[in-house]
């Protein structure tokens, strides 16, 4: 194998295949980078046997791409990475001597590494479904974003460590929760799906793969298969494992009704929670106390060891009810970001109800939080 490339073309592959590079090298091969060149087009592929990312370089101008000898091999994706992004040319040579030695070089540079024969690497099918959905990478983007944060973190409930797809025609309803919030995002797809399906994929692999998709008016196909699922994003192929399980029906957490509904300024009550956070003493709860009394909302928070803080805003309300519920800062501060609207209208069904953040601004989003007893 050898050719000349672009360094920037070659190093935007390998940056976003080294997403998929196993850092716990139980299987050595699976630190490295499958190099497969033949014709006319570099095939670059990284596994850790729980994502899988392929990108192909094709179609290029001889200048920016130029093929001397076709083959394959496995190179450190440590090393390479490092060696393509340090290297000061615009032009980069490789060439695989005696099969299994490798040369990186420039004018002034020159890097020798061992490499790792293909035989080696694992099987990686990256097969497509003749049944995919398509979406575009700006609505998957804002669906990961707006719902991977309530996702739990603790391995005893694996299936909550996953955004929930579920998928009936021409309707995507995504959902997350760790049993004390949740985010909700529904959205319409161009065409009806053939099939109803009901996945739950790994939120921490959704959030590596909106990091290397294109721009937001492109496309994205999801082809969905019974372990697995393959996102393909132009010269793009990544694939995650699902989550086994049944994901608990979340619908039955959203209240029908409200008894109170308050709009509010979002930067304006994030940015008062933010302060008024200050003073909790329990940084993973640290609980605040909301009040209405007319059209005036009360933030509060207190500690023995540290004090008391009290701040005051203007809300617009529904009815004249009033309210006093405690929740987390934290978990109604990450609700918040989640929305990029001007104002949101905060729905309480009871002292001891969840709480409902919505935004007539962007009706495809909904999150819950519940509320903490303080007595």
């Amino acid at each position: 194998m050898k050719f000349t490339i672009k360094k920037e073309i070659l190093l935007d592959s390998l940056i976003k295949v080294s997403k998929a590079i196993s850092t716990k090298n139980l299987i050595p091969v699976l630190g490295g980078i499958k190099f497969e060149l033949k014709k006319k087009r570099l095939t670059l592929t990284a596994s850790d046997n729980d994502i899988t990312i392929q990108t192909i370089i094709e179609n290029l101008d001889e200048e920016d791409f130029k093929i001397v000898n076709e083959g394959s091999i496995i190179i450190q994706g440590k090393y390479i990475l490092d060696i393509v992004r340090k290297m000061q040319s615009d032009y980069i040579n490789i060439e695989v001597i005696d099969e299994l030695k490798i040369l990186i070089y420039t004018e002034n540079s020159e890097f020798n590494l061992n490499g790792i024969s293909e035989s080696e690497y694992p099987n990686v099918g990256l097969e497509e479904s003749k049944k995919k959905i398509d979406i575009s990478a700006g609505i998957l983007k804002s669906i990961v974003n707006q719902t991977a944060f309530a996702t739990s973190n603790e391995e005893s409930k694996p299936v909550l460590t996953g955004i929930n797809f579920n998928i009936v025609g021409d309707v995507l309803e995504c959902n997350s929760t760790d049993s004390y919030r949740l985010a909700r995002k529904v959205v319409k797809l161009d065409k009806e799906s053939e099939d109803n399906y009901n996945i739950v994929i790994p939120s921490h692999n959704l959030l590596e793969f909106v990091k290397i998709l294109g721009d937001d008016d492109e496309n994205v196909e999801l082809h969905i298969f019974n372990n697995k699922i393959l996102f393909k994003n132009g010269n793009l192929k990544f694939e995650s494992r699902l989550i086994n399980g049944t994901y608990p029906n979340t619908s039955n957490l959203l209240p029908d009704d409200s008894i109170l509904i308050i709009n509010t300024n979002l930067n304006d009550f994030y940015n008062m929670i933010d302060r008024v956070s200050i003073l909790t003493s329990d940084k993973e709860k640290n609980i605040v106390t909301l009040e209405t009394q007319g059209n005036i909302l009360i933030l509060k928070s207190s500690s023995v060891e540290i004090g008391r803080v009290e701040e005051k805003m203007l809300i617009q309300k529904n009815n004249e009810e009033d309210i006093k519920i405690s929740f987390s800062a934290k978990y109604m501060m990450d609700a918040l970001k989640s929305f990029s609207t001007e104002s949101v209208d905060l729905h309480f069904v009871g002292e001891i109800k969840p709480i409902l953040i919505k935004s007539s601004e962007d009706e495809t989003l909904t999150q819950l939080v519940l509320p903490i007893r303080t007595y």
